[in-house]
Parts: C-alpha cells; structure tokens; sequence
C-alpha cells in the first residue's frame, strides 16, 4: 500500500482543527502520515494540537459491550480512541511565514508516494483517500478529485458542489474546477516544483501548472470532503482584499491556461 502524506497548514483555526485532525486520523486508509505545520497562528491553536497529539496517546473511550444478567448490571468494553498506527509530524514556524511557505515547508517533509493538503478548518469524509487512491493505484492518474459539500460551522450543508469530469479546456481554461479535494503523486513536486510563494492563487498556479506539464487527471464523482464557508468571518486568507487578489491571480492563470491551449491547438 502506497503511503499518503496529509499536510495540515495551521493558522488561528483553533475552534477547528481537532475535527479536521480527526477527520484525517479516522480514515479508512491505512497507510498514512499527518504532518501539521502551524504558522505562529495566536490564537492557541499550537496548544490545541499539542493537547490532541497528547489525546492521541491517551484518550480512550467505552461501549456497552455485554449484560450480565445474574448480575442485573451492563459491562461496558475501554479500548483506546485512537488506535490506528498513524506517522504524526507537528512543525511550528519560527516566525510568521504565510500559508504558501507553510504548504511548502510540510510537502518538503513528507514521505509518502502520494500526498494532499487539507484546511484547518475544513473535514474529510472517512472515505475520501481510499477512494482518491484508485486512479493512482491502478495507474490511471497522477492527480485525483473528488465532490465536495459545502458547510457552515453548525455543519449545514449549504451546497453540494459537483466539479466536472477532467478535461484541460474545462478545468483551467473556464475556470479552477478541481476543487480541494485532492490527492495527487508527490513526484509532481518532485518534477515539476512546490507552490509559487508569490502567487496569491496557489493551489490554482500549482496544478495548472501539473497539467500542463502533462500530469494526468481524474474526477471521481463522489462528495467526498467538506469545506467550510467563510461568510460572516471574512478573515485571513479570505479577507475581502486578500481574495480579491486571489480571484485577480485565477484570472490571470486561467487566461494564460487558455493561451497554452491556443498555442497546442497551433
């Protein structure tokens, strides 16, 4: 079994990132390693992943497990919360270096043969990488992604966002339509470099430019993964200016997708 690297950028998420580490620790894949990297977040969200790390060794949990009738009383089974055999790496920034140089710092660490990032604010559904995994597994892709629903923080789901199936024209030349649900061999890094530390958009600069070096992708229609809405805390990264950059940049990319496409098409 192929091993997955999951890296968990953190910043100021505090209220959060103990379900989004536990949506990723209860996978049904085996295989895995957690790298968390918090960049100087202050609001305690360091504390709060180190008091889940220590969770990790420690918390257990019970279920009624069998009635002991002569007895008149239940027995209840403890077994650990968190029995899965998973790597765990946490990293804290020294200073403040901004979610791109974060992303990049975990990917540098990981080991796996195929890797991902996921929000911390955001929750994966249990199946999500077993079933990302396929397409890679069975050779048919470099880069899988999945459906998403779209959530508020009482868990609501505000919309169920169905991306299309992969075509270069479609997905980067429209728009960005592969989502956040995404796993993809960690040989792209290796091939074709990290995230762009001076591109606002990212995930978008990055993948695009995995496409167009000729990284094959796949859509598997399944809502798989649950991403936050920020309406109503319109912070970080989805500040009003700071995602009218990031919306600026994906328009820049997607016409220089719609260039290349040109230019391929002679």
């Amino acid at each position: 079994m192929n091993r997955i690297s999951v890296v968990v950028p953190s910043y100021n998420h505090a209220g959060y990132i103990e379900a989004c580490l536990d949506s990723i620790y209860f996978q049904d894949y085996e295989e895995m390693e957690i790298i968390i990297v918090d960049d100087c977040s202050t609001d305690g969200s360091a504390e709060v992943i180190e008091q889940w790390l220590a969770g990790v060794e420690r918390d257990t949990a019970s279920y009624v497990a069998d009635h002991d009738e002569t007895a008149g009383r239940l027995i209840r089974a403890e077994h650990r919360r968190y029995e899965k055999n998973r790597a765990i790496t946490f990293l804290r920034n020294e200073r403040n270096l901004g979610s791109t140089a974060t992303y990049n710092r975990g990917f540098r660490a990981a080991t796996g043969e195929y890797c991902a990032f996921v929000a911390s604010d955001d929750l994966c559904h249990p199946q999500l990488f077993s079933t990302l995994a396929r397409p890679l597994d069975r050779g048919e892709a470099d880069f899988a992604y999945a459906d998403m629903f779209v959530v508020d923080d009482a868990l609501r789901i505000l919309r169920e966002f169905k991306l299309p199936d992969y075509d270069f024209e479609t997905c980067f030349c429209r728009w960005y339509l592969c989502g956040v649900a995404t796993l993809y061999r960690r040989e792209l890094h290796e091939r074709f470099g990290y995230y762009d530390e001076t591109c606002k958009a990212d995930d978008h600069e990055l993948h695009l430019r995995f496409a167009m070096n000729g990284a094959r992708f796949a859509h598997v229609p399944k809502t798989l993964y649950s991403v936050r809405s920020h309406q109503g805390r319109e912070v970080g990264l989805h500040a009003p200016d700071r995602f009218d950059a990031l919306l600026e940049a994906s328009k820049a990319l997607t016409l220089k997708a719609r260039q290349w496409l040109e230019a391929q098409r002679g």
